[in-house]
């Protein structure tokens, strides 16, 4: 019998739950882990706007770097949107 690589069946295990996860199931299980981020037009600047997994708004911010330094400072991981 071979070795088992314990942490690749763990990720193939994952990889497959993911895909079998319905679109509620996968909002449901991300919605305290990532904020998505997607560059906006506002009051005819460009800026970045801050969602929640749930796409509720969160926030309007100046900058990229800054928008992710604020996500990330609610130990939430960023994600961008085009």
């Amino acid at each position: 019998m071979g070795v088992v690589d314990e942490e690749r069946i763990a990720t193939m295990l994952t990889e497959h739950t993911m895909k079998t996860l319905t679109p509620a199931e996968w909002q449901a299980s991300m919605v305290n882990q990532v904020a998505y981020i997607k560059p906006v037009v506002e009051n005819g600047q460009p800026a970045f706007s801050v969602h929640a997994a749930d796409g509720t708004q969160l926030a309007i911010i100046s900058d990229r770097d800054t928008a992710f330094a604020a996500v990330r400072s609610h130990d939430l991981e960023p994600v961008s949107v085009h």
